[in-house]
């Protein structure tokens, strides 16, 4: 099983991007899949996850500004990632393969090699 994240890069505080994670060597349709950062020095932190029939989990700290999407036939997740703040430059990870708990790390069996988002101020 693969995911392979992409769509990272550097951009100007304001502007927007689009993470992708296409999964492969398996289908998700059933799980939870989500998106996590890690920025320089600090932990990973949960950012949005999106369940089997289409729910939604935010951090507070991007509500409003990140939307997640999946597309079960393309087997992909997506993160919309708008308005970026500095405070948003992190390495982003998508996960795969949680039944419950998804604002947590450890519920996930499958994890991407994840993408680089600068943001400049």
């Amino acid at each position: 099983v693969q995911l392979q994240a992409s769509g990272g890069g550097l951009v100007q505080a304001g502007g927007s991007l689009r993470l992708s994670c296409a999964a492969s060597g398996r289908t998700f349709i059933r799980t939870i899949l989500g998106w996590f950062r890690q920025a320089p020095g600090k932990d990973r932190e949960f950012v949005a996850a999106i369940g089997p029939a289409g729910s939604t989990y935010y951090a507070d700290s991007v509500k409003g500004r990140f939307t997640i999407s999946r597309d079960n036939a393309k087997n992909t997740v997506n993160l919309q990632i708008n308005s970026l703040k500095s405070e948003d430059t992190a390495v982003y990870y998508c996960a795969a393969g949680a039944s419950v708990l998804p604002q947590r790390p450890t519920s996930y069996a499958y994890w991407g090699q994840g993408t680089l988002v600068t943001v400049s101020s």
